[in-house]
């Protein structure tokens, strides 16, 4: 039979055993989480806030995007029309990671001329555009492994058409922004 003393020491024990439990899982179940939101951003989704106006109107300032690094796996490419994120190229000196509609495939030829976008000599039908460009460019073939990108404000985008080397390789594109999730009014599915 136990003491009261040993009563009393045994609860004391037993609770220090629960506080020491719980404490152990809680810290065990936020490592957990914070690890899988870091393999979850790292690999399947990211997000990004928009700096500019350059693909209005689609996209606007202070913008937030759901970005799916999942869309290009495998044998799966950019297709053209595609929102994509990618890495800038150095003659930038940008920071930050750009959003571009991709418009130009690997071995197209594109010309922009007379406020349309040729591809092959076909003009594009662009109903995602702020308005016409008001500049010619090209024509150019575009190379193996490498895209033309354009903002959808086609004046006021810093795109391949004001770049010295105007293609984005294919290893640079992060993935395909696919959705707006901020500010409440502009959410939905970016095409």
């Amino acid at each position: 039979m136990m003491t009261e003393n040993q009563k009393i020491t045994a609860k004391k024990t037993s609770a220090t055993k629960g506080k020491n439990t719980w404490l152990k899982d809680t810290v065990g179940i936020i490592v957990l989480a914070v690890v899988l939101a870091l393999l979850f951003k790292a690999f399947i989704f990211d997000s990004r806030v928009v700096p500019s106006t350059s693909m209005l109107p689609t996209i606007e300032i202070g913008d937030r995007i759901i970005v799916s690094k999942l869309s290009y796996l495998g044998s799966k490419e950019p297709q053209r029309g595609d929102i994509v994120v990618f890495t800038p190229p150095e003659e930038l000196n940008e920071k930050y990671d750009l959003v571009k509609r991709v418009i130009g495939l690997p071995g197209d030829t594109l010309e922009v001329k007379d406020g349309l976008v040729y591809i092959n000599g076909v003009a594009l039908e662009e109903d995602y555009i702020l308005e016409a460009p008001d500049y010619s460019y090209g024509p150019v073939t575009i190379p193996q492994g490498q895209y033309f990108m354009l903002g959808d404000n086609r004046n006021n985008s810093k795109d391949s058409h004001m770049w010295n080397y105007p293609f984005i390789d294919r290893e640079a594109i992060i993935g395909k922004a696919i959705f707006c999730y901020w500010p409440i009014s502009r959410i939905g599915v970016l095409r």
